[in-house]
């Protein structure tokens, strides 16, 4: 027989911060973060009438192909039955809403008439702005990390739809769940959430702004492997250190390309640096025998020539050397880069010099003048 497995329960963080009014939970895949929150929701709704709001980044995502199958585990092992006494047993997914039901004998479904929560995308939000949400009282915002990329001023649209849902209210709670697959996400700069980075698997980190009453919660959940780790882990047990955010929570990180040695400086012909996420790196364009290449590394001290240098940052600047949106310009340079990432011609110092560069590009490409 297997070992058992101890999920994680959402519960014990929100009756530790009872105030607080967001609470952002990630760590390891697939260790009950979503089931948990869900699970809470469910609670909620049988026990207050509190109903929940789902939300997604893309339309796709909430299609009922993928969300028709949200509460499976939950109806698997008992849980609607559990927290609503028996009345129902199971969930249906239909126009966005999620329903309660009891499957009787006959086959027939009895299905209550009020949904116990709704579905939204943030990609849609302009299309809920007329409807009102009053007895939403858990928001769940699922995988709001990514490595594919984020919804141009996706943080904008992520607080109007917040704005939609709760109106003038003060008692909702947001559970912002992710996945341990890039550090470099915009709700941490936005938030101000300044020790990700730092902080610990089995830590809390707890964020107050002013003289205001917010607080949010920042929970890195605890590794699996110390508690002797998941199951399934015995089919991720290769050595490859993109797998260990599925196994232990570790921050998913690609492996990029390295140079065997540095360039020579002979071969050097111009720099450019990047700036982004409160990184500062550094690139040099190099003309080698073998043709030409990027070789990115970590810039450490002070830009030299900070009025002449080429430095593609996120923020508009009155400096004509800085340059925003490095993909959105047709300049030589840029041009030069772009080539060079399409042709895999550019290296890095280290692999987490490339993660910066990699996010900094998935922004460049989001960017709409729109924004």
């Amino acid at each position: 027989m297997g070992r058992k497995f101890d999920f994680y329960d959402i519960r014990r963080t929100i009756k530790a911060y009872p105030d607080a009014k967001y609470f952002m939970i990630y760590g390891e895949r697939s260790n009950g973060k979503t089931y948990s929150a869900l699970d809470y929701a469910i609670e909620r709704f049988a026990k207050t009438g509190e109903q929940f709001a789902y939300v997604r980044r893309w339309g796709e995502d909430i299609r009922p192909k993928n969300l028709g199958t949200l509460f499976d585990g939950h109806v698997r092992d008992g849980r609607i039955s559990h927290w609503t006494g028996g009345a129902f047993d199971s969930v249906n997914y239909s126009r966005s809403r999620f329903f309660l039901y009891k499957s009787n004998d006959d086959g027939s479904k009895d299905e209550l008439e009020e949904p116990v929560g709704f579905a939204f995308d943030l990609n849609s939000m302009e299309h809920y702005k007329s409807t009102s949400f009053p007895k939403v009282r858990t928001i769940i915002f699922d995988e709001f990390m990514s490595r594919n990329g984020y919804l141009p001023n996706e943080w904008v649209l992520f607080t109007n739809t917040l704005s939609t849902i709760i109106r003038l209210r003060d008692d909702v709670k947001i559970l912002m769940l992710g996945n341990t697959v890039n550090k470099y996400c915009p709700y941490f700069g936005e938030m101000g959430i300044s020790h990700v980075k730092d902080q610990k698997p089995g830590t809390i980190d707890v964020y107050h702004y002013g003289q205001s009453d917010l607080e949010v919660v920042c929970e890195y959940t605890e590794s699996s492997g110390k508690r002797g780790g998941k199951p399934s882990d015995v089919y991720f047990a290769f050595d490859n250190p993109e797998l260990r955010m599925i196994t232990d929570g570790s921050w998913e990180i690609a492996i990029y390309p390295h140079l065997e040695k540095r360039p020579r400086p002979a071969d050097h012909v111009t720099d450019f640096f990047v700036e982004f996420e409160q990184e500062l790196l550094h690139g040099e364009v190099i003309a080698a025998d073998t043709g030409p290449y990027i070789f990115m590394h970590a810039k450490t001290t002070p830009i030299k020539d900070p009025d002449n240098d080429i430095v593609y940052t996120t923020k508009p600047s009155v400096r004509w050397n800085y340059r925003m949106a490095l993909t959105k310009h047709s300049d030589k340079l840029s041009l030069f880069i772009q080539k060079c990432l399409r042709e895999n011609r550019i290296f890095y110092s280290t692999n987490e010099i490339g993660e910066v560069f990699r996010n900094y590009v998935m922004w460049s490409d989001s960017y709409s003048i729109k924004n």
